[in-house]
């Protein structure tokens, strides 16, 4: 190849070289006749031109050595270019493949978490559906829900607490001190609003003696840990939320026997210390391992965040489903009369909630937080309360009705609002 490159121009450069060279003083240059140099000054001029012509025109041998270098020169400089070219070619080519096949990759995850987000979704949005087909289960048959024994309620307890507890961050609970006053308006409704409504709905459906007592003492304890998942769902301040039911778990101590004396005329002895260390097992240990688990791997926390909620439910399923099969026959054996009073408790119990807080010029969702803490009482543990320290039996039948109303209407509540905008009042 640099031969045949090269030939050409070495050939033209020594046929000029040589035609250059002058055949004699007198001769020929060039095929042209040409004068003998005479002394003039002229030609002296025109003798010392052809030298500089002569000096200046290069050998034959140093052409071709010239032409050859700066040859091999322009291949070396082509081949590089070439090279680079190349390595650019297959460098793009390679990107363009590594992007098709990570689109491709998303193209096929996406539809994955998608799909399951939609599983998520509708699975929350039907929890009032699921609670009353436990409910309904476990009273046409118990021993679809008794194998839940009661040492399984702390770990269920703190399952649902830490799947709301993922979801939140200390900013979060710095926030919530900023409000004290939500918190006070909480408290109020839990222990101010809800025991008077009980009465008065008490008297309504013209319950006497033990009905209205165990109205009245469900009206009268604290929150229950369910809030805080329909709180999540609702879109509502889920640190708020477990502020409120810690204060209201640990009001109980004195305002639910403080109520019974003063309504009732019963004095209703209560575990302080139990109560205490109750609270900080199944609602401030998960709750405070969740925010920590955010603090340190926030990336996976949001990644799961959409998934908790289905956490939540289970063991909110789980949970009422036992305590309705351990008290089966007590709700089969209330009539409609007091079914429907329940059920105006915890609702018309919330609905007050949200609106003695938008009244206060509080936002949405902190109204539709102490709306939702306002409706849903423990009533599991007003069972327990009228089962150690009530002589009747039928006192723990309105915590035992109770049990299935309270879920049902926190989860309509919840799924309600969930669809709506959180906009500030």
């Amino acid at each position: 190849v640099l031969l045949i490159y090269c030939s050409p121009k070495i050939a033209k450069t020594a046929f000029a070289t040589v035609d250059r060279q002058p055949n004699s003083q007198a001769g020929t240059f060039a095929g042209r006749q040409l004068q003998p140099p005479s002394r003039s000054l002229a030609g002296h001029k025109h003798a010392l031109g052809d030298r500089r012509e002569q000096q200046a025109s290069p050998k034959p041998g140093a052409s071709i050595f010239s032409g050859a270098v700066a040859t091999l020169a322009a291949l070396v400089v082509g081949l590089r270019h070439g090279i680079k070219r190349r390595q650019l070619c297959n460098n793009k080519l390679s990107e363009r493949f590594m992007t098709r096949v990570a689109a491709e990759g998303d193209a096929v995850a996406a539809p994955e978490e998608s799909a399951l987000k939609s599983f998520s979704t509708i699975f929350c949005n039907l929890f009032a559906v699921w609670l009353a087909i436990a409910a309904v289960a476990a009273v046409k048959y118990p021993p679809s829900f008794t194998w839940v024994k009661s040492s399984y309620f702390t770990a269920l307890l703190g399952a649902l607490m830490f799947s709301v507890g993922i979801t939140t961050t200390i900013d979060d609970f710095k926030e919530c001190f900023k409000r004290p006053g939500a918190v006070a308006i909480n408290f109020l409704s839990c222990y101010g609003i809800m025991p008077v409504l009980a009465f008065l709905i008490a008297k309504l459906i013209g319950a006497e003696g033990a009905i209205l007592a165990g109205l009245v003492l469900v009206g009268s304890i604290n929150g229950g840990q369910a809030s805080n998942l329909c709180t999540l769902i609702a879109g509502g301040d889920v640190a708020l939320s477990v502020l409120m039911t810690t204060s209201t778990t640990i009001g109980c101590i004195f305002m639910t026997p403080l109520i019974c004396k003063v309504v009732l005329g019963a004095v209703v002895p209560v575990d302080a210390l139990g109560i205490v260390v109750s609270t900080f097992q199944v609602v401030l240990a998960p709750i405070f391992l969740g925010v920590g688990l955010n603090t340190l791997a926030p990336s996976f926390c949001r990644s799961v965040a959409p998934f908790t909620p289905v956490v939540g439910v289970i063991a909110t399923v789980l949970l009422v489903g036992a305590s309705v099969a351990k008290c089966a026959e007590p709700i089969i054996g209330a009539g409609m009369p007091l079914q429907l009073a329940c059920l105006a408790l915890h609702l018309f119990g919330g609905l007050l909630g949200y609106s003695a807080t938008s009244a206060c010029g509080y936002d949405e969702r902190t109204s539709r937080t102490v709306a939702i803490e306002t409706a849903m009482k423990s009533s599991a543990f007003g069972f327990l309360l009228a089962s150690l320290h009530f002589g009747s039996f039928n006192v723990r039948v309105p915590s035992a009705v109770s049990v299935v109303w309270m879920a049902i209407t926190g989860s309509v509540l919840a799924v309600y609002w969930k669809g709506k905008p959180t906009a500030t009042a």
